[in-house]
C-alpha cells in the first residue's frame, strides 16, 4: 500500500478524541526545529508568549489530504489570527526535512511549522496512539495558549474542517 494511502486507511476509523491539557493547564514549554518558508528555524513557546498568544496546532502527517487542508487554511486566516494578535504555529513528529517542504508549499511560508519530539508530544498528550512507517503520529490536536503560557482553549478531533475557524474564534475573545 502507497504511504500516502496507508496513513489515510489509518485514520479512516479514528474519530474524535480529547487532549488531556484542559483550560487551566500551563502549556509545556519547549524549544525545537522547524520551518518557515522553506528555511529552518528554531520554535521556541516562551519567546512566542512574548509577544502575545499562541495557536499550536498538532496535525499528524505533513503532506496528507486532511493535513494539506488543514494548512493551506491556517495560511489563508493567518493575517486574521496576527490582527486578532495571535501566532500560528503547527507541529508534527515528522521530521525537519519533511516539514521545510511542507512549511514552503502547503503553509505558503506564511507560519513555522515544527518537529515535535517525543517530549512534546507526551506533555502536550497528542499521540494518536500507532505508528506510520515506524514513526509516531500525532492527534489533530489545536491548543490556543495565552499569553500567559495557560491553555485557553483546545480543539481536539481528526477532522481538520473546524479548527482554524474554533481557534480563530477563541483567539478573538482573549483579553490580549
Amino acid at each position: 500500500m502507497r504511504p500516502i494511502l496507508a496513513l489515510a486507511a489509518a485514520f479512516a476509523f479514528a474519530g474524535s478524541a480529547s487532549a488531556a491539557l484542559a483550560p487551566g493547564a500551563k502549556a509545556p514549554d519547549f524549544t525545537t526545529r522547524g520551518a518557515i518558508a522553506g528555511k529552518v528555524t528554531t520554535v521556541n513557546l516562551a519567546a512566542l508568549l512574548k509577544r502575545g498568544p499562541v495557536v499550536l496546532y498538532f496535525f499528524p502527517a505533513a503532506f496528507t489530504p486532511g493535513c494539506n487542508a488543514e494548512a493551506q487554511a491556517f495560511a489563508q486566516n493567518v493575517d486574521a489570527f496576527r490582527k486578532a494578535g495571535a501566532t500560528v504555529v503547527g507541529m508534527s513528529a515528522d521530521p525537519v526535512d519533511a516539514l521545510v517542504k511542507f512549511s514552503a508549499k502547503e503553509c505558503a511560508g506564511k507560519f513555522a511549522v515544527a518537529s515535535a519530539g517525543p517530549a512534546v508530544v507526551k506533555g502536550y498528550d497528542v499521540a494518536l496512539g500507532r505508528q506510520v512507517q515506524g514513526r509516531d503520529v500525532t492527534n489533530r490536536t489545536s491548543y490556543v495558549i495565552g499569553r500567559d503560557g495557560k491553555i485557553a482553549y483546545v480543539h481536539s478531533d481528526l477532522d481538520a474542517a473546524q479548527h482554524v475557524k474554533l481557534t480563530l474564534d477563541a483567539v478573538k475573545r482573549l483579553k490580549v
